[in-house]
């Protein structure tokens, strides 16, 4: 059962219609005039749809409707209407009329209007709670100034067609701000589609961007569309864009500068309608200076530059954040999420965090897999990690220069380890070093990982 709104001057419209309604189940709110029935909407929030007349003395349709959307942009309007026009029709649907039909009322015609608008809210009010549920999973938490301010610049440019370039960490959520750009736009309802461009190939990344037509290389055996394509209406992420190797740089510019492409062996031009978000945790402008990425594919990039800030400079976001992580692994454990104590809150906040937000969340799962009691202590944030570890050699007892320098490299290669959880990829990444070389070294002074 619906709540309608009826506004007509004639007695006996309002009237016919009221029958009409209240036989199909519906309640029925009446109105002799344009301004009762925005007295009726302005006090009514039960309202789930509004008939309404165009010709009417004082305050006519039209201005009903208008002033209908300045006080429920959502609420549908079906205009009535004996003296029809085709610009009449035209006039009332530009300013946001669901339907329009004409008098004398057709019972089917009428009905059938009626049944498509509270269909339409219903769809649109599934949408609202689907877009504010994902809105809470990927809820943007803290109140530290730093990202205060990043809510700020999130919720001023979200709403636009503006590249967006995401710097920051590895780990402090450069992913959730894209989704957050996208759920607070008018493209929410449309595809959110993410390239992570470090975790592909050189030879694959254009036929992953623009797609392929069927023959176009050995094993193409289908057309396949590209992510550029998938994301049309939507977003298009491109996360960690600093590993795109340049001649894929250079496809991607002509296709943000001319907004259309090609697929690979194909003849076709395509149009394209989607916002493009980028992301790196390197630093773009060196990496320009040296050559590794195109300064105008920059430029078109970072329109709107957006920081995210790493955990270590968020104050007490860390202790929210740490306790929202808690409560959803202790849910998924089937218990009673224990409290970290005033003790345990002060470690959280004063480490350094080299792995960020996401360092923190495997730090809370594994706290509520190993701690057994109500209470966190800090004690249980080393728990399952090696307890005996090599005591730090006084390098002032060393006899040179070269043994001091081979003992402190052991040991903040040991630390860096360590706070790292002894990963190996992510270590080296940090320390801005290739793989090959952190394993000579760990080699060289015999570090092996905790067994």
């Amino acid at each position: 059962m619906a709540r309608i709104l009826v506004i007509d001057d004639e007695a006996s419209i309002r009237s016919a219609v009221e029958m009409i309604l209240r036989y199909e189940g519906h309640a029925v709110v009446l109105a002799a005039d344009g301004a009762e029935g925005l007295a009726q909407v302005r006090g009514d929030d039960a309202l789930d749809a509004v008939l309404c007349d165009i010709k009417m003395p004082g305050m006519d349709g039209m201005e009903v409707l208008q002033g209908i959307h300045s006080l429920r942009p959502h609420l549908p309007v079906i205009m009535v209407s004996g003296h029809a026009s085709i610009s009449t029709a035209v006039s009332a649907t530009r300013e946001g009329a669901w339907d329009f039909i004409e008098k004398p009322l057709d019972r089917d015609r009428l009905l059938l209007a009626l049944r498509n608008a509270l269909s339409n809210r219903e769809l649109g009010q599934a949408t609202e709670r689907l877009a504010r549920a994902a809105m809470g999973r990927n809820e943007i938490v803290g109140t530290s100034p730093c990202i205060q301010a990043l809510r700020s610049l999130i919720a001023r440019v979200a709403d636009s067609d503006a590249r967006v370039l995401i710097s920051g960490e590895n780990g402090t959520g450069k992913e959730l701000v894209a989704q957050n750009l996208h759920l607070l736009s008018q493209r929410r309802d449309r595809p959110f589609v993410d390239v992570n461009c470090a975790a592909l190939p050189a030879e694959l990344i254009e036929n992953e961007l623009f797609g392929h037509e069927r023959g176009s290389y050995t094993g193409a055996e289908q057309r396949r569309a590209g992510k550029f394509e998938l994301a049309h209406g939507g977003t298009l992420f491109l996360d960690e864009v600093a590993d795109m190797p340049l001649p894929a740089q250079a496809k991607v510019l002509r296709v943000l500068e001319e907004g259309k492409l090609n697929r690979i062996g194909g003849e076709q031009t395509i149009n394209l309608d989607c916002r493009v978000v980028a992301a790196s945790n390197k630093d773009l402008p060196a990496a320009v200076a040296a050559g590794r990425f195109r300064e105008d594919l920059y430029y078109r990039l970072a329109v709107v530059p957006i920081h995210v800030p790493p955990l270590r400079e968020r104050g007490d976001d860390v202790i929210e954040l740490f306790t929202r992580f808690l409560t959803h692994f202790a849910k998924r454990a089937q218990r009673s999420p224990p409290r970290p104590s005033v003790a345990a809150c002060r470690w959280l906040v004063a480490q350094r965090w080299p792995g960020n937000v996401r360092e923190l969340r495997n730090l809370a799962e594994r706290t509520v897999l190993l701690c057994s009691g109500d209470s966190i202590g800090v004690e249980d944030f080393t728990a399952g990690k090696p307890v005996a570890e090599a005591p730090v050699e006084d390098v002032f007892s060393l006899d040179n220069f070269e043994a001091f320098k081979d003992s402190s490299e052991k040991q903040w290669l040991l630390r860096k380890l360590r706070e790292n959880g002894w990963n190996i990829k992510h270590t080296a990444e940090l320390l801005g070093m290739q793989r090959s070389n952190l394993y000579k070294k760990l080699e060289h002074h015999g570090i092996q990982p905790p067994r």
